[in-house]
Parts: structure tokens; C-alpha cells; sequence
């Protein structure tokens, strides 16, 4: 199997929306060939409780407005993963500690990833004399 139309249409305004509200390390796996339910895994991570909840929140009224109802949603009152089912397409807004606990690209390692069109973004810190040192692998 392979991912549908329709899915890479949903992931397209997922992924600017997410990108939008500030969502970081997005990762989209194409689980179309173990998972028959679904065509696309959408994994967002926010590095906030309120954060995570309106990265979920801008995914979600961006596919409404564009003709597309979840099918449930779950953990927005926690903010620490929210999970938005679309049908083929699945969102999961993680805040940073869970992303790494719960690992999912780990999990799904077998599936290929598809291109979000965002870079991935650095993580930066600026030291005492204000200049920005990269921080990360």
C-alpha cells in the first residue's frame, strides 16, 4: 500500500498549521503498509502544556475549515499528547518529555518517513555575551 491522495492533501495543511503555532521536529511516517486504518503518522512536538494544546488546536481548525472532521481527539485537556484522528490521517502534538519517552518513530522505525518541506530546527542558546551557540546532536 501507499499513502493516499487525500492523506498527503491532509498532512499538507497539518503541517503548515503546526508550523504556524511554533510546532518543532515534525516527522511524518507513512504507516499505510502495517496500519490499514490509517495512511499517515503526524508526530509534532511543543515545548509547552499550552503550546502543545494550540498546535492541536491550529492542526484541528485548519482541516475544519478546510472540509475535513476528526474522527475523536483525545488528551487536550492534559496538553502533554494530543492525539487528533482525521482517518488517514493521524496527529500526535507531543510535549518534549513524552515525544522521548513514548518514542514513536522508534516504534514505527520500519515505516519511510515523508517530507514535511520544514527544515528540522535547531535547537539555539545564547550565552553570556548574547552570541548563539547551536545545541544538539
Amino acid at each position: 500500500m501507499t499513502t493516499s491522495p487525500h492523506a498527503l492533501e491532509l498532512l499538507k495543511i497539518a503541517v503548515a498549521a503546526a508550523d504556524s503555532k511554533g510546532g518543532e521536529d515534525l516527522v511524518a511516517l507513512d504507516v499505510s503498509n502495517p496500519l490499514p486504518l490509517a495512511d499517515i503518522f503526524f508526530i509534532v512536538t511543543g515545548r509547552s502544556e499550552r503550546n502543545v494544546v494550540a498546535i492541536a488546536g491550529e492542526i484541528e481548525d485548519k482541516l475544519i475549515e478546510a472540509g475535513h472532521k476528526p474522527l475523536r481527539r483525545e488528551g487536550r485537556a492534559a496538553g502533554r499528547w494530543v492525539l487528533v484522528d482525521f482517518g488517514d490521517l493521524v496527529v500526535h502534538v507531543f510535549h518534549e518529555e513524552e515525544r522521548q519517552y513514548y518514542a514513536l518513530e522508534r516504534l514505527w522505525k520500519d515505516c519511510p518517513v515523508i517530507p514535511t518541506g520544514i527544515p528540522a530546527k535547531v535547537a539555539a542558546e545564547v550565552d553570556a555575551e548574547g552570541d548563539t551557540e547551536e545545541v544538539g546532536e
